[in-house]
């Protein structure tokens, strides 16, 4: 199935139920550079045969400059050009290097994406957010420029740890909070293992979760206002990433258990229980110890903040997040008290 969804100044087909071999329908063979990590070009690699690959070294600390410059050498003696079309085949890792290589590189050249994880197929891949962490600071450094198409092949997901199905859950759960009500009663009513024995129902969630996202980036791309609401969770979250080296989902579940009783003292929120059950459900981390004061002073160089407030998601209930600005003195006080 495929479906176009327009954006301020570009469109990104999006190609459901699909399959990597579609690729070469979508740009001349000749043309394509994919990009992907050792593991999933090890666990896959009847699927890269005849393409040209670049293969990097899988995880988080890869996502840095020194990748970036690594990629662009290597394509400068591919003798890569204004045709060519990057394709990033992988998880969040690898879409966000992939988007802002092909952004920087020759003031960009097309690219498109075959997400290979639950994260990155409802979260990391839509939205046009591309960019690279710098020290301990993630995203600090990147473009908004969207892919020309995202290309669903759920045949990857048969490689894909367990603690990667959890990571992704995190972010559906999330957007059930913010968003979609139902989903969230569809999602208590189910287990992680319905659905991953259940291709046809994890398609339709996985495309109504990324229905949810790119509706949200179509009506505010530039992150003005209720594009902020997809970051519940993510503000203490990343925080917590990067200090403690969390998996990314890890990090945003401990966030949203804290944003839910952040919104307790100040929206009257009281679905906290609700919110942590359901998260522990599908096997994601809540309540957690951490050094506060590591923590506050990490998030501070969180890219929500102006000047001295935070823009903080926060629920109002089950289905509708809002966005607050906290002083930082204030938000600093109730970190403490968490």
């Amino acid at each position: 199935m495929e479906k176009v969804i327009k954006f301020s100044n570009a469109s990104t087909h999006f190609y459901f139920d699909s399959s990597l071999k579609q690729v070469t329908r979508i740009a001349d063979k000749k043309s394509l550079v994919i990009i992907t990590d050792e593991n999933i070009f090890k666990a896959h690699p009847a699927v890269f045969k005849g393409l040209n690959v670049i293969v990097l070294k899988p995880g988080e600390e890869y996502k840095v400059q020194a990748t970036v410059d690594e990629v662009i050498d290597t394509l400068i003696k591919m003798e890569a050009d204004r045709q060519t079309v990057l394709v990033g085949v992988g998880g969040g890792v690898i879409t966000d290097l992939t988007g802002y290589i092909a952004s920087v590189y020759m003031r960009g050249i097309r690219f498109g994406f075959v997400p290979t994880s639950i994260l990155a197929l409802v979260d990391a891949s839509i939205g046009g957010k591309n960019g690279i962490d710098v020290d301990r600071y993630k995203n600090l450094v990147g473009v908004i420029r969207q892919p020309s198409f995202i290309l669903h092949d759920v045949a990857f997901l048969q490689s894909l740890p367990q603690n990667e199905w959890e990571n992704g859950f995190a972010e559906i759960i999330k957007h059930a909070c913010i968003k979609d009500a139902p989903m969230f009663k569809q999602l208590q009513q189910e287990s992680l293992s319905s659905y991953q024995k259940d291709k046809k129902k994890l398609s339709s969630l996985i495309q109504r979760n990324a229905l949810i996202k790119t509706k949200v980036v179509q009506k505010d791309e530039f992150e003005k206002g209720d594009r902020r609401l997809l970051n519940l969770g993510h503000t203490i979250g990343h925080a917590l990433e990067k200090e403690y080296e969390l998996m990314h989902g890890q990090a945003v579940a401990i966030g949203t258990t804290y944003a839910c009783q952040i919104s307790e003292a100040l929206t009257g929120f009281t679905q906290t229980a609700a919110v942590v059950t359901l998260l522990e459900q599908y096997g994601l981390p809540t309540y957690a110890d951490f050094d506060r004061k590591k923590v506050f002073d990490s998030l501070k160089m969180d890219k929500k903040r102006e000047r001295k407030e935070m823009n903080f998601v926060l629920l109002d209930k089950i289905g509708k997040g809002i966005i607050k600005a906290i002083p930082m003195k204030q938000l600093e006080k109730m970190i403490n008290k968490l």
